[in-house]
């Protein structure tokens, strides 16, 4: 066999977006200043809804999650590419590279998950308003948080012993400002058939399953407002769900936006600059979306 492929590599390279010296500045500031607002914007979120008992909802209990997730999120990949740039330097173990990569699969993977199961929440609450209480029950809540993280965290593992067992030479260089799965695949120098096997049907499975799921909720959710005469009843049902519907859209176009521009493009730094719509900006904006957008939320915020 090939001695090369034996060879155990101590680190990688992250390249990041730029490597104009002058540039690292703008990027340090732009992302040191999303990462707080999402940090303290989903905060405020979470604290508002254990403070106010109004809130503990179901609806809530999930949006709750959402935030701490979204939090995890970002905190996977960001701090260390603050931490880069202002030590000027592109190197990440071996060992923290997998770690990154293993705990952003998890968290991105939960944030698919919470959104279905948030959408389900709203199609029992829309289509079955009578028995809302007696289905989302404080158990079924629970459970469906309890699955969706051991369904995340097996993905998640599967992925990660997967890479492990593949081979790295010479070329250590990510073009990404994370260790991402797909780009570690590709730099791989033994064979990577059941890795690309794998990652096709766990996105199929596990990425288009819940996507299938929000639009069935939604399909029986505007069948039902439809379905209600008085237009004052149609916009308050609609109301209920018009920010969980916005950040389902954000998350799922900067996801499919993201693929897209893989597909059209070989251009790896515009792919890792697509990438920040949904890893940085979308766990950014959802607290603005939620407290925005909802009155309980924003009642509970700002008080009034």
């Amino acid at each position: 066999m090939d001695t090369k492929n034996n060879t155990r590599i101590s680190e990688f390279l992250l390249l990041g977006f730029s490597e104009d010296t002058e540039l690292q500045p703008l990027i340090f500031g732009l992302f040191l200043s999303m990462y707080l607002v999402t940090v303290l914007g989903n905060l405020l979120i979470i604290l508002a809804i254990i403070s106010d008992a109004h809130l503990h909802t179901p609806m809530y209990f999930f949006l709750s999650n959402l935030s701490f997730v979204d939090i995890c999120f970002t905190s996977t990949t960001v701090p260390k590419m603050l931490v880069n740039i202002h030590t000027h330097s592109q190197a990440i173990t071996y060992a923290a590279c997998i770690a990154q990569m293993y705990f952003f699969l998890l968290f991105i993977e939960m944030d698919n998950f919470l959104l279905a199961v948030m959408a389900y929440d709203r199609f029992v609450a829309i289509c079955h308003p009578l028995h809302y209480t007696v289905i989302m029950n404080p158990r079924l809540c629970a459970l469906l948080v309890l699955v969706s993280w051991i369904l995340s965290v097996l993905q998640a593992l599967l992925h990660s012993l997967m890479v492990l067992r593949l081979s790295f030479c010479t070329d250590i260089e990510i073009p990404h400002f994370f260790c991402e799965l797909k780009q570690m695949v590709q730099l791989a120098c033994s064979d990577t058939f059941s890795n690309d096997l794998v990652m096709s049907f766990t996105s199929v499975l596990l990425g288009g399953g819940p996507l299938a799921g929000i639009f069935y909720s939604y399909s029986k959710i505007v069948s039902s407002i439809r379905a209600i005469s008085l237009a004052q009843c149609k916009y308050k049902a609609f109301s209920t769900c018009a920010s969980h519907l916005s950040v389902v859209s954000l998350f799922y176009c900067t996801c499919l936006g993201v693929y897209a521009s893989t597909s059209a493009t070989q251009n790896s730094r515009s792919i890792a600059a697509a990438s920040v719509m949904y890893s940085v900006v979308t766990p950014m904006m959802n607290p603005f979306i939620y407290s925005l957008r909802n009155q309980d939320v924003k009642r509970s915020l700002f008080g009034g």
